[in-house]
């Protein structure tokens, strides 16, 4: 099975141009939206963005750490919750100083980064990934008054593994890793057990974030979908909807993060 998950011809595509955030189509996003999307990350004075901030701060530190620069955020089945919490760590990473955010949607099956955000648009991150075009400027959007990038996708019927699992992604996951190291990549990945998608987007990134949510995840679940992507790291995991930490009216949860965190992750 793992020669079906990963490139296994040496990559010989040319590097493709990763845009500036300059080069981007300025997108200013609806406030109401985003709030009835429960998309708060932007705004450090919301109550409910502090989860999001204290999330940021450990996947950042972890990240500097271990040197890692590409993360996905996954979970082991769909409607964990791991698309809601991408768009409010990619909110709130884009407050940090001196950083660049980018964020790719991969999860082309259940694409929601755009409707999160309240983008529209005809060609998406899907059209790159199959050869349509090789110009990201005519995907990407800079969400005004930020340092963040979202490439989103849109809905398709495209077959994911050969646009996962081909060369073409693996040299755009190249051309990712020469942007300097003040630049960070974060993805929607699919989740595990929906299709292979997610182990052959694992084996090409740095380590992924795990999303749980309780009462649909059990353990055994949640450890053989680690099983399931090793040898990709798990950076930690986030348990969502938890009923006994401190909490928001949105139903995520920081109060275990820690906990889950030592416990799933494959260590400091």
């Amino acid at each position: 099975m793992s020669e079906q998950l990963a490139p296994t011809k040496a990559v010989t595509a040319a590097p493709f141009q990763i845009p500036n955030q300059s080069e981007l189509t300025l997108f200013a996003p609806d406030l109401q939206l985003l709030e009835s999307n429960h998309v708060v990350g932007f705004n450090s004075r919301h109550l409910s963005s502090r989860p999001f901030s204290l999330l940021r701060s450990q996947l950042v530190k972890r990240m500097k750490a271990r040197g890692h620069q590409l993360v996905g955020v996954t979970s082991p089945a769909p409607g964990a919750g791991k698309s809601f919490l991408t768009a409010n760590l990619a909110a709130t990473l884009s407050r940090l100083p001196n950083h660049f955010i980018h964020v790719f949607d991969l999860d082309v099956r259940r694409a929601s980064l755009a409707a999160n955000f309240g983008l529209m648009g005809e060609v998406g991150l899907e059209r790159f990934l199959s050869g349509e075009t090789d110009d990201l400027k005519r995907i990407g959007r800079h969400v005004e008054g930020t340092n963040l990038a979202l490439y989103p996708c849109y809905s398709s019927d495209y077959e994911t593994m050969p646009l996962l699992a081909s060369d073409r992604f693996a040299a755009f996951i190249a051309s990712l890793r020469t942007l300097p190291s003040d630049h960070l990549i974060l993805f929607d990945m699919p989740p595990v057990f929906a299709n292979d998608d997610a182990m052959v987007v694992a084996s090409q990134i740095d380590a992924y974030l795990m999303v749980i949510e309780q009462g649909r995840n059990s353990q055994k679940q949640v450890m053989d979908a680690i099983r399931l992507l090793d040898p990709s790291e798990c950076i930690g995991s986030v348990l969502n909807r938890y009923d006994g930490g401190v909490g928001d009216p949105y139903g995520y949860n920081y109060g275990a993060y820690g906990k889950y965190t030592d416990y799933f992750s494959k260590g400091d």
